[in-house]
């Protein structure tokens, strides 16, 4: 009982290990108002077969429902991912796997997938499908890297902070915008038209990302910190891959006790990013 109620709880308090004060917000309704797809909705695989922290129903619900608006078809997946499945699916969706049932259990940071499943989405991938691969910092990066690796993206495994790109004094927010040159030119940020580019997104700490050659950076972290991101785009094969390496930006919550947005039910664009990257991983935006 004790270990079903602490599952039912961490999405909503313990919101991945570097987020102690927010808890999703219980007021913010996604609205999509032109849906990108009224027919033919691609399908996509939810990972919930692999001990994941944030689930459909749980910190991940204002994204899942923010999709579902724009046409995509959710299904949950429950079980060991293999290629037979995968081939049903455009698009596969994996934040926060664990090695362990619960965050703070032994072995949470073990590899969260077997090998031969790695493969199977990796051929996948390869073959025409797309992968959303997103991981805060340990034990869920230590837990994802498995997966990340076959695309040739490296974790930094470390929090995140750039206290000269802080947004308050007691936060490792950062900001990525033009204007400070961390978010770059794709067509993820971009987007179909004028109202889709983005010029500001926020992430909430968590870790680095290293991505391997032919990969595209979108969310870069500031120099003096190396060539390191939060955010990857990766053409691989005929398929497409994002890695982030923060969760919250694709989330919506609150913290406490001030009650601040952050994620998509935010004054930035984060709501956006997340229509942007699926639009990008199902094929609507093609490369310049």
């Amino acid at each position: 009982m004790i270990t079903r109620l602490a599952r039912f709880l961490l999405p909503l308090l313990l919101v991945g290990v570097c987020h102690a004060q927010q808890v999703v917000d219980p007021e913010f309704k996604p609205i999509v108002e032109q849906p990108t797809f009224t027919k033919n909705f691609p399908r996509v695989l939810f990972d919930e077969g692999h001990n994941n922290a944030l689930t459909r129903m749980g910190r991940y619900k204002p994204f899942a429902d923010l999709i579902e608006l724009d046409g995509y078809q959710i299904v949950l997946g429950r079980k060991i991912v293999n290629r037979e499945t995968l081939d049903t699916f455009k698009i596969f969706v994996i934040v926060d796997p664990l090695g362990a049932e619960d965050v703070d259990d032994q072995g949470a940071e073990k590899p969260a997938f077997a090998d031969n499943e790695c493969d199977a989405v990796r051929e996948w991938v390869k073959a025409g499908g797309s992968l959303l691969l997103i991981a805060d910092g340990p034990p869920f990066a230590s837990a994802a890297e498995i997966m990340a690796k076959r695309f040739g993206v490296d974790f930094g495994k470390a929090d995140v902070k750039e206290a000269g790109n802080q947004q308050t004094a007691t936060s490792n927010w950062i900001s990525y915008s033009r204007e400070n040159k961390l978010l770059l030119d794709h067509p993820i940020t971009a987007g179909r038209n004028d109202a889709e580019k983005i010029n500001r997104v926020v992430t909430y700490g968590a870790q680095s990302l290293k991505a391997g050659e032919g990969s595209s950076i979108f969310l870069k972290l500031p120099a003096d910190q190396g060539d390191v991101a939060q955010g990857v785009a990766i053409r691989f094969g005929k398929g497409r891959v994002v890695v982030l390496g923060e969760s919250a930006m694709l989330s919506a919550q609150v913290t406490l006790p001030d009650r601040t947005p952050m994620g998509i039910n935010s004054a930035n664009d984060n709501k956006q990013l997340a229509l942007n990257i699926m639009h990008w991983l199902s094929g609507l935006l093609k490369e310049r």
